[in-house]
């Protein structure tokens, strides 16, 4: 009996602690780890030199893109602007490749913030959604996943960061999620995208479509947020 009951309390005790490792807050805390870890990178590698020192000469063709399209996903992953990335995918690699690449960083950051909210945040977060505000925009997005998360991606004005983490909080399906995010970046991407790669030309007619596409999407997202904010009740 008592061999039994010295076996029993190391098992007890391996339980215990997986519980509290396993715990939603302590993956919460893991993830809140990781982004600070991320941001940190972000802080001391500067992706954002990529403007201005251009990429690497050892890449180029198709693997430079691939890369690119990589390391877009990982930076967005960690909090830096798309916009900022999206020039730099024009001016490093034109209109074309910049775009392919640019949505497909999108798509691979987008993914990666969702797996990660998705793992790790939601089980603790839920619990903690009782606000009028916060209640509805669940709502909206774990009832009308698609076209909520469309609508977040052609009209800019929500963070894409911010959109991701809120959505994976929300009962919304992975599939819905990345497509809305493929189809609705395309337009204002490209705008961006486009603008970078004519960045040397600014007078060029190219360069201020791009500019003043940018311009009106910012406004009717404003314009369409204010108009729609009774939609946001519980």
């Amino acid at each position: 009996m008592l061999d039994t009951a010295a076996a029993a309390r190391p098992q007890g005790l391996a339980v215990r602690c997986a519980r509290a490792v396993l715990s939603p807050w302590s993956r919460l805390s893991l993830l809140v780890v990781l982004l600070a870890a991320a941001g940190a990178c972000v802080l001391v590698f500067e992706p954002q030199r990529l403007l201005s020192d251009g990429w690497p000469r050892q890449l180029g063709g198709a693997a430079a893109v691939l890369v690119f399209a990589a390391a877009y996903g990982l930076c967005t992953a960690a909090f830096v602007p798309r916009p900022l990335l999206n020039l730099a995918a024009g001016a490093l690699f034109g209109s074309q490749a910049g775009l392919g690449a640019a949505i497909a960083g999108t798509v691979i950051g987008a993914g990666i913030a969702f797996g990660l909210g998705r793992m790790l945040g939601q089980d603790a977060l839920r619990p903690l959604l009782r606000g009028r505000w916060l209640n509805a925009a669940d709502g909206q997005l774990s009832r009308h996943g698609f076209r909520s998360m469309l609508a977040v991606r052609l009209f800019p004005g929500v963070p894409f960061a911010a959109a991701n983490y809120c959505a994976a909080v929300s009962r919304m399906g992975w599939l819905p999620f990345l497509l809305a995010t493929a189809l609705g970046s395309i337009p204002n991407t490209a705008a961006y995208v486009v603008a970078g790669a004519r960045a040397s030309t600014p007078t060029s007619p190219a360069f201020l479509i791009a500019m003043g596409f940018i311009a009106v999407t910012g406004l009717a997202g404003a314009l369409i947020a204010w108009r729609k904010r009774h939609h946001l009740r519980p």
